[in-house]
């Protein structure tokens, strides 16, 4: 029983890999491989470790906001180092398909702190609401600029903030789950249901929400700097303008990344990346494929390292010892799900 989870957990995370493999390959075909290769290595190599300093601190940041999340779910006793452990442990999970992985981060909330599973899961679902937010946000000038990127701006803020304000109104809230309790396919999970409610209705409320998009905005500006590193590597001039589109680009291609629900936004944020570069910075096929390729490695892949370099001295996090058992079924049903 134990085991079920790692042999489930690997075939989930092969195929994100695997995807991800495909997805690279085809970028740098479609590009042309010898010129996106030779963009590659003409690339000023020494900013790179400053472009992974800034996705450590997007890392950092983030780490933060979830270990508030977890003192607003009532696991105060749970130290920061542990809250880091689990969010460090937890970037692997993203390439799973639809990111079914991730579930298991619920799991691992329970276990180390005591508070149910469902509400572990609202904390990750508000990691990925308060992200977006922040995201969205530092696109809005990007989307001033540029209003054809409107539409999707809006309805991806829309869907967002409906989210927060219904789990805000309580008494709408407590009916919806009344609904769902009479219909058949949903009744037997309105216990766990109510109980993620009850954690999701703590991290939306507005004070903080407000500290999570924060820290998020941040954060991810952290990663605009960094992508702005890498076309400044690749020969181009340094100017406000770039720094500005670097931000926009990287930013809004993370929400069509999330919204695509692909493991890690494989496919939909690649081809946004390079598209937008190529359309706002005018850049060549070869370029935008080079600067896409640097960022995802620096950013997307860079993360799942470090995770896999944290389950490799967790092992008790993957299900291979017996205590964790009492977890299975729940983990896998919710994965289904």
């Amino acid at each position: 029983m134990p085991k079920r989870i790692p042999s489930n957990l690997t075939r989930r995370l092969i195929l994100g890999l695997l995807f991800g493999f495909l997805v690279m390959l085809s970028l740098t075909l479609v590009s042309d491989l010898r010129q996106v290769s030779e963009r590659v290595m003409a690339f000023k190599w020494s900013l790179y470790p400053l472009v992974l300093l800034l996705t450590l601190f997007n890392y950092l940041l983030r780490g933060f906001k979830f270990h508030f999340y977890l003192r607003q779910i009532d696991a105060s006793e749970i130290s920061i180092w542990e809250s880091f452990h689990l969010f460090g442990a937890g970037f692997p999970l993203a390439v799973t398909p639809g990111k079914v992985g991730e579930a298991l981060k619920g799991v691992w909330i329970h276990h180390k702190t005591g508070v149910s599973m469902a509400k572990g899961i609202s904390v990750v679902l508000a990691e990925r609401i308060s992200d977006g937010l922040a995201v969205v946000l530092l696109s809005t000038l990007g989307v001033i600029a540029y209003p054809q990127y409107w539409p999707a701006f809006a309805i991806i803020l829309a869907i967002l903030l409906g989210i927060i304000i219904v789990s805000q109104i309580r008494p709408l809230a407590l009916a919806l789950l009344d609904v769902a309790s009479k219909l058949p396919l949903l009744k037997r999970f309105i216990p766990a249901l109510r109980d993620f409610y009850e954690g999701s209705f703590s991290l939306f409320n507005p004070g903080a929400t407000l500290v999570a998009v924060g820290l998020g905005v941040i954060s991810w500006l952290g990663e605009g700097l960094g992508f702005y590193m890498i076309l400044l590597g690749l020969g181009i001039p340094p100017s406000w303008e770039t720094l500005s589109i670097a931000v926009f680009v990287l930013a809004f291609s993370t929400v069509i990344g999330a919204v695509s629900a692909l493991p890690g936004g494989l496919g939909a944020a690649e081809a946004s990346i390079a598209g937008m570069l190529t359309l706002l910075l005018t850049l060549g096929a070869d370029t935008a494929a080079a600067a896409t390729l640097l960022i995802r490695f620096a950013t997307l892949w860079f993360g799942v390292v470090l995770g896999l370099i944290v389950w490799a001295f967790s092992r008790e996090l993957l299900g291979l010892k017996p205590e964790i058992a009492v977890g299975v079924p729940v983990a896998n049903g919710d994965e289904r799900g």
